[in-house]
């Protein structure tokens, strides 16, 4: 039977993978990451990018989005997959603890400068619950 710890961090890595997931699905599916200004949306499925003229401004925002939305996947699924199964393995890898620590105080900061209130709310819960499942093993 899991610790709280790893039930602490099997729930933030859970918050991830929700999020994740969300994402991926607005991504592709209604209007949630359309721009309002329509005539935007047309400039950027004409306009590439200074990069490369193989692709346009449109098709690398939903690129990057659904990459974005498979980061957080993979995390969540990693991390609460191994906090609830492997307990052992995980918490003894100082490694993969930091590493964990390091993406979502990453997340956070993206969220808090650059995106809006859902993400940031739910990546600082997620955040606060692997920072919990640490002190206990750190502390």
């Amino acid at each position: 039977m899991p610790t709280l710890p790893a039930i602490l961090m099997g729930a933030g890595a859970g918050m991830i993978l929700v999020l994740g997931l969300a994402h991926l699905l607005f991504t592709f599916r209604g209007p949630a990451f359309m721009p309002r200004d329509r005539a935007l949306r047309a400039r950027m499925e004409e306009a590439a990018p200074v990069i490369s003229r193989e692709t346009t401004m449109w098709k690398a925002w939903v690129g990057f989005n659904a990459s974005h939305s498979f980061g957080a996947i993979l995390f969540g699924a990693v991390y609460g997959y191994l906090a609830l199964l492997h307990e052992a393995f995980l918490f003894g890898s100082r490694f993969l603890l930091v590493l964990g620590l390091l993406l979502l105080c990453g997340y956070a900061v993206l969220a808090q400068r650059y995106w809006f209130s859902t993400p940031f709310r739910g990546i600082l819960l997620a955040l606060g619950l692997y920072v919990a499942a640490l002190l206990p093993v750190w502390g």
